[in-house]
């Protein structure tokens, strides 16, 4: 445990951060999965809607650190080729 008044502080706001971090991660999962619900269904219109959420969601997720930007990065790619595969078929 820690022994010094920086090192106690320290403790609590990387409890803090962790609640934070792991909040929006489940955020952005959660996110990224109902815009996959949506291609599976065929749904251009709701996909569309769900993807300019969840890209948000990502880089905000990205931006804070949670993820990484190229995991966000790739995330974000990968479901707007799925959306675009989708829409030419």
């Amino acid at each position: 445990m820690a022994n010094h008044k920086s090192a106690e502080k320290r403790a609590r706001q990387a409890i803090v951060r962790n609640a934070r971090n792991k909040s929006n991660r489940s955020k952005a999962r959660n996110a990224e999965q109902k815009v996959r619900e949506a291609i599976a269904k065929k749904d251009s219109n709701l996909s569309k809607e769900l993807f300019v959420n969840a890209q948000s969601l990502l880089a905000k997720v990205a931006q804070t650190g949670a993820i990484s930007k190229n995991a966000a990065a790739r995330k974000t790619s990968r479901i707007a080729a799925k959306i675009s595969a989708m829409a030419q078929n």
